[in-house]
């Protein structure tokens, strides 16, 4: 069974920055194109960025700049650093597979005050 476990979310002021992890059990993250994706408050979930299994970052056009995506094969994990926060990226962050998505975890919490 493949689970996905995010972490690293919290609570930060309007330009800080925050390092998010996605790791997983059950599949071997690199052989895989992964996303992040986030849902605020009474929004639908938007994807925020993605690597591919060739180590090629595609970034959302709102997140572009501010936030680099990042993969340990040893630790098979995804990293999303996001800098320069800003109180719109505010939401439940979540990672899946791009293409052959599992069930969603839990996410992690993303709080930026202005």
């Amino acid at each position: 069974q493949v689970q996905l476990v995010e972490s690293g979310g919290g609570l930060v002021q309007a330009g800080g920055s925050l390092r998010l992890s996605c790791a997983a059990s059950g599949r071997i993250l690199s052989m895989y194109a992964m996303g992040w994706y986030r849902q605020a408050p009474g929004k639908q979930r938007e994807w925020v960025a993605k690597i591919t299994s060739a180590g090629t970052a595609l970034y959302a056009d709102s997140v572009k700049g501010r936030f680099t995506l990042s993969r340990d094969n040893a630790k098979n994990t995804v990293y999303l650093q996001m800098n320069s926060l800003k109180p719109e990226d505010t939401a439940v962050y979540y990672c899946n597979f791009y293409s052959a998505r599992v069930d969603w975890g839990q996410g992690t919490q993303v709080t930026v005050s202005p």
